[in-house]
């Protein structure tokens, strides 16, 4: 496995290597079952482990307690921008800080009055805003808690009256986090949790219970919830997935020793990024991403061969979202140390060219 390059792409993201490993052979057979985890039922005492162990291991990595439900839907993300002000109503308030969190507050326009408490807009999403317009009153307060395309992050979390809904898809699980104010967090499993193919969603019980009845079935949380996220079949394979990440980070030890490492890692590129003038970061340095590190060349004409010659050295994934260009480097707890060492020395050697 010597050739795998290091993936810095923002999502997919990277996935340890045991994981893949191990997925690798339960698809020819899980245990005993003398099947792959891609062909055995959704209903059968095998799966079952999977899928109840996979909710135990995320919930005790979460912190959440048996007040909290604990989700997979179809759909990714984007589906939850809708799902949410369906299931709650609309007439909620919304920090929009970047890409995704204006979508979201868009799609909650169809269920009612969203209000924009604030917005980084106006600075291309440069900085978390430290001003807000809080309603408390409001059904709940969205957040987007790390943006992946503007590289920025909510290192505090602001307390109004309403709850807390969060959008946790690029920093769930990469540092300590509490739950408190916090009635619903969802995330796309493809940067931190797995591949692409199922949804977190982690809900209050009594935040559940207010929600719309009058929904299509499959849209409806309780639906879920109800028949522990399989009234359907499930996306068995990338729960599974979820599954040995969430294994996988107890094992390194847990979110805590995932906290810690990251800020490493992130330090470290942040250090490399301020230490010469070709390099300039596109985040205030109060709002940067721990997750998604992003920078541009003071000669931008050189960006391209920037990008192309760290593919050589097998660092890929580095081009910025198609949005805004520049360079994008994600590094998710899959992203080892090394490799955050060996993309920092490039840029060193690429700036003393």
């Amino acid at each position: 496995m010597s050739d795998r390059l290091l993936n810095f792409s923002a999502g997919p993201g990277t996935l340890p290597l045991s994981v893949i490993e191990q997925a690798r052979e339960d698809l020819l057979s899980i245990g005993e079952a003398g099947a792959g985890i891609c062909e055995i039922s959704h209903r059968c005492k095998t799966y079952d482990e999977v899928h109840d162990g996979t909710i135990a291991h995320l919930k005790r990595l979460l912190g959440a307690d048996d007040d909290w439900e604990l989700l997979f839907v179809t759909g990714g993300a984007s589906s939850q921008f809708f799902q949410i002000p369906m299931n709650f109503g609309g007439d909620a308030d919304y920090v929009v800080t970047g890409t995704w969190a204006k979508k979201a507050a868009a799609e909650a326009k169809h269920f009612g009055s969203p209000r924009i408490a604030a917005s980084s807009e106006e600075t291309k999403f440069d900085r978390i805003p430290s001003e807000l317009d809080l309603n408390p009153d409001a059904r709940y307060l969205h957040l987007t808690t790390n943006n992946t395309v503007a590289g920025t992050q909510w290192h505090e979390l602001p307390r109004s009256g309403a709850p807390l809904v969060l959008d946790v898809s690029s920093d769930i699980l990469s540092r300590p986090f509490s739950l408190e104010g916090v009635s619903l967090l969802y995330a796309g499993a493809q940067k931190n949790l797995g591949p692409a193919g199922t949804t977190l969603v982690l809900v209050r019980k009594d935040f559940l219970a207010s929600a719309k009845d009058d929904l299509p079935t499959m849209l409806s949380y309780k639906t879920h919830a109800a028949k522990g996220s399989r009234y359907n079949t499930p996306p068995v394979f990338p729960i599974y997935m979820v599954g040995l990440v969430a294994k996988w980070i107890e094992a390194q030890g847990g979110v805590a020793a995932m906290g810690e490492r990251n800020q490493r890692k992130a330090d470290a590129l942040y250090a490399a990024i301020d230490g010469h003038d070709l390099y300039q970061g596109c985040a205030e340095v109060g709002s940067r991403s721990q997750m998604n590190v992003t920078f541009r060349l003071s000669d931008t004409s050189r960006e391209a061969e920037f990008i192309a010659k760290a593919a050589e050295q097998g660092l890929a994934g580095l081009k910025g979202h198609r949005s805004v260009g520049g360079i994008r480097a994600s590094i998710y707890n899959a992203m080892p140390e090394e490799g955050v060492a060996k993309l920092v020395e490039f840029m060193k050697e690429f700036a003393g060219a």
